[in-house]
């Protein structure tokens, strides 16, 4: 008659035993991605469409951000002219990285979930190291045999920025004179040029100058251009990882404007 007790009691204790376990596992692990079994189960990767001006904090948030939550972000760079066209397609990426005024085109194409601001983009005056030509003013880019490099306003917004205040002071013609054929799509190449002293001096956006800043001198300057750009990173309308992405503009939201910051994408 002991027999069936014992067996009932055997069965007892390894019910229990499983459920402690159980309990264990759910209060240890959580679930997918660290998550409670209460919280949004986050997608295993975001695609983000990003300027390729902003490589490096955009580098830096992906990489905390996977940390945190297990989510690879993928990061496509190119310019955001080439981007746009996806998102006004709805047709590529759950996230857009880009600045003033592709957010305004963003939300005007109905492709705008929700954005976050993180920094500023601003023209600033870079020179071989050392400063040579001692070039302490906007003016002094029309100095006579200054050889000078600059961005392409037909591809980039400083580009329009700086012709813009260029005519407005009325040296168009003399700096376009120290420029020649220099006129660069790409900020990087504005940075390449100085850095081995093809050229003397340049305009490029500030993030960008941050990323030679070893190797060329940022001359400061005051701010005389008529608009602001502000840089955001913007959730797409059309993704289907809503949740990651919410998510994922949460912690840009926290962490994102002091990346930015040590960056140099300050006014």
């Amino acid at each position: 008659m002991l027999r069936p007790m014992r067996i009932t009691i055997l069965g007892s204790m390894a019910l229990a035993l499983l459920a402690a376990g159980c309990g264990n596992d759910d209060k240890e692990g959580g679930g997918a991605n660290g998550k409670t079994p209460d919280s949004p189960q986050l997608a295993d990767e975001l695609m983000v469409l990003c300027g390729s001006s902003f490589r490096a904090p955009m580098e830096n948030l992906a990489k905390q951000f996977e940390d945190e939550t297990g989510t690879k972000v993928l990061l496509s760079f190119g310019g955001s002219e080439d981007h746009l066209p996806n998102v006004e397609k709805k047709s590529a990426g759950d996230l857009y990285v880009s600045h003033t005024p592709y957010m305004q085109k963003t939300e005007k194409a109905g492709s705008l979930l929700r954005q976050v601001e993180v920094g500023f983009l601003a023209p600033v005056l870079v020179t071989t190291k050392g400063n040579p030509k001692k070039l302490k003013q906007f003016e002094d880019l029309a100095t006579e045999g200054l050889r000078l490099v600059l961005p392409d306003p037909n591809y980039s917004t400083c580009g329009e920025m700086v012709a813009a205040l260029l005519e407005k002071k009325g040296i168009k013609e003399a700096v376009a004179a120290n420029v020649g054929n220099a006129m660069v799509r790409h900020h990087s190449m504005v940075g390449n040029q100085i850095q081995l002293g093809s050229r003397d001096a340049g305009i490029m956006w500030n993030g960008v100058a941050n990323e030679f800043k070893d190797k060329i001198d940022v001359i400061p300057l005051p701010y005389e251009y008529e608009t602001e750009i502000h840089v955001a990173v913007m959730g797409l309308s059309y993704t289907k990882e809503k949740p990651t992405v919410e998510a994922f503009l949460d912690f840009v939201e926290k962490h994102g404007p002091a990346v930015f910051a040590e960056y140099g994408y300050v006014k």
